[in-house]
């Protein structure tokens, strides 16, 4: 490709809107165009970037067994309806009628759609595993698009499905599919961790999100710094304290005045603030919950609409509170009526509470569970920490920021059991297919790769999945014997198979380098005075900033070795 025919319109100022190092880069590197919020074009520079990666995908699905298809963007509502997510699926999901008024969806995931194609198609125990994967475009009207690729509302998605007969095959199949993310991430170059995380809207119990590490990264994770146990911190646990129970004393309501907050209230009364318990109030589905916690905790949402299985929960307002006696900053469990109590594990180890006393300025010390009042569910809804004991070894948890690249869920038979999608065993009879799906974002992977890789000059490819491999660049286009030289190595690189750009551009060398460094070809041959003086040209590399000088005959030969070189590692 000559630079001159390339499309690729560099910037050289950072747009404002671009917040991250990925989503500046490409937009400044020419890959990336913004349509509309959440919509990007992507560019031929970038569209090279993820076709290298969709083929890195392709050759480890298929080599577990993967089967790849194409099933339409576009769903009839009746399969939603069928599992039961049409409705509750969220205000992300893009709703849209026919002319004829009949509802559909663009899909924002596909398992009803192959639920619905496995259940008319497979009938017999003997054709599975069943292993059906794509590569397609998915839809989800994201509340706050940002971060460019990162969080769009139109994305490149492989999405694998798993069919097996039992629990004993999908253990097989997620393992097959797990080791091969492993190997797809390592391909393209990225730092990763998988790490055990919630499932969210796609359901099923048993999932892995594979996190690329990155300090942009919107996802917190938590990893032990002894064993390999790591998790979101979505839904990271530690067991809960055992305490000695203390002999229960009278309860005793303290005035308390200013003093709305924990940290408030534990100074005036001069007790640390894990010996209070502080509580909230949430609105979970349209239903009023109150919410205990110890009271230097911080409440995980995740885990709690997990214990309520519910799937909007947001703070209740302060009028809701009034109206049901529970003024903010001094909310108790004593006394309430009407409302469910949700207590955190370590809520019901602790003896001799101090909570609010749903007056103003009023708490309540020596309230007891069980005395006092009762939970209507006692679970694990907090926030685990850094420097907490891990859970698996008793080493100590350290936390890192991780961008979601890809996900594995064990669905079991969520979506079979609800859209009676069933096979015929050996004995004639009939069981739910036992499923798994496994998701890679292709336009986050390459995102993320750039989030690791990049310095002050611009994006830093590794070589598996850089657009074009080397870059040749002649410093004077005045010059004929380099121009001539130019296009000689352009041309044998070309026969070589090796992705070349030869920057034919009436431009001067420090626009050139510049723009070469931004894009981030991973080698540079600058054909310059050297040429002339010692018949020598120069080799970048792009990763190292190493520069070898070479003879003008060897450089082509080299440049081929180092590029394959790179490629098997």
């Amino acid at each position: 490709m000559r630079a001159t025919q390339l499309y690729a319109p560099t910037l050289r100022e950072v747009p404002a809107e671009a917040e991250i190092a990925s989503h500046q880069l490409m937009l400044r590197s020419g890959m990336i165009h913004k349509i509309a919020a959440g919509l990007y074009t992507y560019m031929p520079l970038s569209w090279r970037v993820m076709k290298k990666i969709e083929e890195i995908i392709r050759e480890e699905m298929d080599e577990i067994g993967g089967q790849e298809m194409m099933m339409p963007i576009l769903h009839p509502a009746e399969i939603w309806l069928a599992s039961g997510r049409w409705n509750v699926y969220g205000a992300e999901m893009w709703r849209i009628q026919d002319r004829n008024g009949r509802n559909f969806c663009l899909g924002p995931t596909h398992e009803e759609m192959i639920t619905w194609l496995i259940k008319n198609d497979i009938r017999s125990y003997k054709q599975l595993p069943l292993r059906p994967y794509q590569i397609q475009n998915k839809y989800r009207d994201e509340r706050r698009p940002r971060f460019g690729l990162m969080r769009s509302r139109e994305f490149i998605m492989k999405d694998m499905y798993s069919f097996d007969r039992d629990e004993e095959g999908l253990d097989i199949s997620y393992r097959l599919a797990y080791d091969a993310y492993s190997r797809i991430f390592s391909r393209c170059g990225l730092n990763f961790r998988p790490v055990e995380a919630d499932s969210g809207a796609i359901g099923g119990k048993g999932s892995h999100e594979f996190m690329a590490l990155a300090e942009s990264g919107e996802a917190e994770i938590l990893y032990c710094d002894t064993c390999d146990y790591a998790a979101s911190t979505e839904i990271a646990a530690v067991p809960a304290e055992i305490l000695e129970k203390e002999e229960m004393k009278e309860i005793e309501e303290i005035l308390t005045p200013d003093c709305p907050t924990i940290e408030a209230v534990a100074e005036f009364v001069g007790l640390p603030a894990s010996k209070t318990v502080k509580s909230m109030v949430y609105d979970a589905d349209g239903e009023m919950v109150l919410v205990m916690i110890r009271g230097d905790r911080r409440i995980n949402e995740i885990k709690l609409q997990n214990a309520l299985g519910c799937l909007e929960l947001v703070f209740a307002t302060e009028e809701a509170m009034e109206a049901k006696g529970l003024p903010k900053g001094y909310i108790g469990p004593v006394g309430v009526k009407g409302i469910r109590i949700v207590i955190d594990e370590e809520v019901a180890q602790m003896s001799n509470q101090l909570v609010g006393a749903n007056k103003h300025n009023y708490h309540m010390l020596n309230v007891n569970l069980g005395r006092d009042y009762n939970a209507d569910i006692i679970y694990d809804i907090r926030m685990v920490e850094e420097g907490e004991v891990c859970p698996r070894c008793g080493g100590k948890l350290q936390k890192a920021r991780g961008i979601e690249v890809g996900q594995v869920f064990k669905l079991r038979t969520k979506y079979s059991a609800s859209m009676n999608a069933n096979f015929v065993d050996e004995e004639g009879i009939e069981h739910p297919f036992v499923m798994g799906c496994y998701g890679i974002g292709v336009g986050r992977t390459m995102a993320a790769v750039i989030e690791q890789s990049h310095d002050e000059h611009g994006i830093i490819w590794p070589m598996a999945i850089a657009p074009y491999q080397v870059i040749v660049v002649p410093v004077n286009d005045k010059d004929e014997e380099l121009i001539k030289l130019s296009e000689e190595m352009y041309t044998e690189l070309k026969k070589a198979k090796i992705e070349t750009v030869l920057d034919d551009r009436k431009e001067r060398p420090g626009v050139k380098f510049n723009d070469a460094d931004l894009i981030g070809y991973p080698i540079r041959i600058t054909l310059g005075k050297k040429v002339q003086t010692e018949g020598l040209a120069e080799i970048k590399f792009r990763a190292t900033g190493e520069v070898v000088a070479l003879p003008v005959a060897e450089v082509v030969p080299y440049v081929i070795n180092a590029v394959n070189e790179a490629l098997v590692k």
